[in-house]
């Protein structure tokens, strides 16, 4: 028996590879002759360039955290250095700040720009850049500034940094654009469809998440609702509501309107990169799994693309979840099996500390299962 492991992270207890190898080991225990291929995935967050660029060469470099502290953050090389491949988290993600510091209003995404300043350094062509899992809310404003943009306020001097900033923008100045923008193209892993501005943009959906209160949501759809329109003066964009806009914090816009990017699925870029789709072909089950699974699963979110494609190649798919929540009668509208790991624990501390036995264990559960039902 082929079985294809193919989980998302565990956020903020499993790294993706940690993910597969528990559940590998599950697998072996209850079957020694099963061929186990493990292919850890991601959505355009943390974990993208790891999961796109497994074996290839990876680069670490110094950058301006969310905060403005440095930070070091890093990228990967592939098909012989044309192609590097940088996740945003990295830089600027939410998970470098610790959840009593968060603020939107300060956060800047500098070190993204920095970090894609590097990649540039090095030659590569083409550049593959996951957004998701960020802590700002600045529009990207931070990013195109380091890379030779300039964001003004009236009186022609640079805003500053964080989504704070957007308040005082009046003009956005392209002219010292680093020219090597030109000469790459740019792809952006996202699943994120949200516009830049209104009730389903940037700010009132993902800033609370990063430490935004009803006040701080106001301001800041105000200040992208400026950066727009700096945008549209300056000749940049036509207009501020494509899909994807809103994602990690505008970073989306700016990535669109000022570096040419184009967006595409955070997790059928990865899978395509991974090899899913070549392992697919001869497999007789696929187990995926996530930290918590509920009604955003079905919305798009990588486990609900990987139980879609693998039924569409024919293969039936179980989910390993940390936690259900939500309709869980709706899950088995995707997944042939769905389950948490949990066993009784009382707490998320608990759970996590649990977590790798636990998994491992659902995963030998399951085959087991799948033998008995076969006798």
């Amino acid at each position: 028996m082929k079985i294809i492991v193919a989980p998302d992270s565990f956020k903020g207890n499993m790294s993706a590879p940690e993910v597969c190898a528990a559940i590998a080991a599950g697998i072996v225990k209850a079957d020694k002759t099963a061929t186990v291929c493990q292919i850890p995935l991601a959505d355009g967050g943390e974990g993208t360039a790891k999961a796109v660029a497994a074996g290839g060469r990876f680069i670490r470099v110094r950058v301006t955290g969310p905060l403005g502290d440095k930070t070091d953050a890093e990228f990967g090389l592939i098909d012989g250095g044309r192609v590097a491949v940088l996740d945003m988290a990295s830089a600027s993600g939410i998970e470098l700040v610790s959840r009593e510091r968060l603020n939107p209003l300060m956060a800047t995404s500098y070190g993204t720009g920095e970090l894609i300043a590097a990649a540039l350094d090095t030659g590569a062509q083409e550049l593959i850049i996951g957004i998701g899992g960020s802590a700002t809310n600045d529009g990207g404003i931070g990013m195109i500034s380091a890379l030779g943009f300039k964001v003004l306020d009236e009186t022609g001097n640079p805003v500053g940094q964080g989504g704070g900033a957007l308040a005082r923008i009046a003009s956005v100045d392209s002219s010292g654009a680093d020219p090597r923008l030109k000469q790459v193209s740019i792809k952006v892993a996202s699943d994120v469809t949200n516009p830049l501005l209104g009730p389903h943009g940037a700010s009132a959906i993902f800033g609370p998440q990063k430490g935004a209160t009803a006040e701080m949501v106001k301001t800041l759809d105000a200040g992208l609702g400026r950066l727009a329109a700096a945008w549209i003066r300056a000749g940049l964009a036509g207009d501020v509501a494509q899909p994807g806009d809103g994602a990690a914090g505008g970073l989306g816009a700016s990535l669109r309107i000022c570096l040419g990017a184009l967006m595409e699925s955070g997790a059928m870029l990865v899978m395509k990169h991974a090899g899913f789709f070549n392992q697919i072909k001869d497999a007789d089950l696929v187990i995926t799994g996530e930290g918590m699974t509920d009604g955003q699963t079905a919305g798009g979110k990588l486990c609900s693309v990987v139980a879609r494609e693998s039924h569409n190649a024919g293969v039936p798919v179980a989910l390993l979840s940390g936690g259900l929540g939500g309709d869980v009668t709706q899950l088995l509208a995707s997944f042939d099996y769905a389950v948490s790991i949990a066993c009784g624990q009382l707490g998320l501390d608990a759970m996590i500390q649990d977590s790798r036995r636990d998994l491992s264990f659902a995963a030998e559960n399951l085959i087991r299962a799948i033998h008995l039902g076969k006798k």
